[in-house]
């Protein structure tokens, strides 16, 4: 069910709702939420991501007043083809990542390339999500990041209202996810200086409240404001709130002022799907003490935000009921291997190595269908789980995203999707599952399934693994896993067999491909 923001003011002139409003990240976790939010109350979207295929798999992507539009923000062509006939335009994007050291400037240049296409489509108005900026000089570098990305896009013709906020919790959060994993894994836990320090959490669901309780408001034009919600807390007290709202024991927590935040990074990374790519930014923010200064947007837009207790029950509700719109894994770019793509230099490619094995069942594509595209996360992999458990393990000690990222719905998948340590590349319905692996590899690792009706009530399910490597270590780790991906796989077509009760006509046969042309692999 989606988010459902509270009952704010909202115009209902017809000419600004037909009007566009562009929605940039609208993959992204804010962004995949508020441009249905948008849509609910009649405003026409036009929703932009780097990757148009993975917009159009969102449930709201088929909306009568949504337009898709792909784009990078580092480009000025493709922004100001974007903004071109929109009153308005969100900025929900950012290089949040503690692995690339040239974020901040990324972060900058994006702005003003946002900045420049906006002055000259003409917008009415930019609104931009950002961070709370703390009193004290010792400031993370992603929170003055996000202050710098703020003041480029104030700086501008276009009138501009800046939203500052410290955590957003939610279901499928990152921060709400690792308060999540921590408490439901570890019963003791050492506890950094960080998770002392204070902060005012916000629901997702008044982010969006606020997000578009501004776009019409002619008193936020050119001005920032503070958001957050009515508690000031500590890491610590939300582990304690987390736990009872769960249903677990309070969780003791030892006091450990040594752990820098880099060390608690890949501590946080371990425990939780949280990476320390994205686990590194949210500690170095957690070490500053981020509170609202003011609260003059509750005059703008006025309601009374979600306590962290009721924000925290709810994310949980979500997250039992598998009705989780939006996750913090899911967002992000979608970067097919060029070696996929057909026409492209030899050497873009090169030898393609891989297996395949294919079964006969005596069911409908479609009951198969189901089967294949509920495979992993809580549900397992069908063969071998010990196996796939392990390969987890040894992803997280490598920096990899092992299998705890799970999926977001257990029997639903979209492009773009995170599937343990698989990313969805393609999805086509009772025809094709194509998974890229984000796994720590020497190469380029694809994982697909395809099906081929033969009559209503028999389907040829075939599983192939197809594998890039990258140079001698590449074909070292490729021959020395292949027995296991034997057994594996043909052990998998043989439980989904099972699951459906269904009998098995022939095979699974296995069918060993030879190296050759990458341009073999569809895309």
């Amino acid at each position: 069910m989606p988010e459902q923001p509270r009952p704010i003011p909202f115009t209902e002139d017809p000419a600004k709702l037909d009007a566009p409003v562009l929605v940039t990240g609208a993959t992204g976790y804010v962004g995949g939420r508020l441009a249905p939010a948008l849509l609910a109350r009649g405003q026409r979207v036009r929703a932009l991501a780097r990757s148009r295929t993975k917009l159009a798999c969102r449930p709201w992507a088929h909306h009568p007043r949504v337009e898709l539009a792909e784009g990078n923000l580092l480009d000025y062509a493709s922004m100001r083809s974007a903004m071109q006939g929109c009153r308005a335009a969100y900025y929900l994007v950012h290089s949040m990542t503690g692995m690339a050291k040239d974020f901040a400037a990324t972060d900058r240049s994006a702005a003003r390339v946002f900045r420049r296409a906006a002055e000259a489509a003409r917008l009415e108005r930019v609104i931009y999500l950002g961070g709370i900026m703390p009193p004290e000089d010792d400031v993370s570098h992603h929170l003055l990041s996000r202050n710098e990305v703020a003041e480029i896009l104030m700086d501008s013709t276009v009138p501009a209202t800046v939203l500052r906020a410290a955590q957003v919790l939610g279901a499928g959060s990152a921060s709400f996810e690792m308060i999540r994993y921590l408490v439901d894994r570890l019963p003791v836990m050492v506890g950094p200086k960080w998770i002392r320090t204070e902060a005012q959490p916000i629901s997702v669901g008044d982010v969006l409240a606020y997000l578009m309780g501004v776009l019409d408001a002619p008193e936020a034009a050119g001005r920032s404001f503070d958001i957050g919600g009515p508690d000031v807390i500590t890491y610590r007290e939300l582990f304690d709130i987390y736990a009872k709202e769960a249903g677990l024991m309070k969780r003791l927590v030892i006091p450990a002022p040594v752990l820098t935040p880099k060390l608690s990074s890949y501590w946080v990374g371990f425990v939780t799907p949280i990476p320390p790519s994205l686990g590194m930014p949210l500690i170095r923010g957690a070490a500053n003490r981020v509170v609202c200064q003011d609260s003059a947007i509750r005059d703008i837009v006025p309601f009374e935000p979600l306590s962290v207790r009721e924000t925290i029950r709810r994310a949980l509700q979500k997250t039992r009921q598998h009705t989780v719109e939006t996750c913090w894994s899911d967002a992000g770019e979608l970067l097919p291997p060029e070696w996929l793509r057909c026409g492209d230099a030899p050497y873009a490619g090169g030898d393609v190595l891989g297996e395949a094995f294919s079964v006969t069942l005596a069911a409908p594509v479609d009951k198969v269908w189901n089967h294949v595209v509920s495979i992993g996360g809580e549900n397992g992999w069908y063969c071998g789980n010990v196996l796939w458990r392990l390969r987890g393990v040894l992803d997280r000690l490598a920096g990899g995203p092992g299998l705890r990222r799970g999926r977001r719905d257990p029997h639903e998948l979209a492009v773009g999707d995170a599937l343990d340590f698989w990313r969805v590349l393609d999805l086509r319905e009772n025809e094709r599952l194509l998974l890229l692996a984000e796994m720590k590899v020497p190469g380029d690792a694809l994982l697909e399934f395809t099906l081929q009706p033969q009559g209503p009530d028999r389907t040829v399910l075939t599983q192939t693994s197809n594998f890039l490597p990258r140079g001698m270590l590449g074909l070292a780790y490729w021959w020395s896993t292949y027995p296991l991906h034997l057994y594996i796989f043909r052990g998998t077509l043989t439980a989904i067999a099972r699951r459906l009760d269904a009998a098995i006509i022939d095979g699974p046969k296995w069918t060993t491909r030879k190296k050759g042309s990458s341009c073999k692999i569809s895309f």
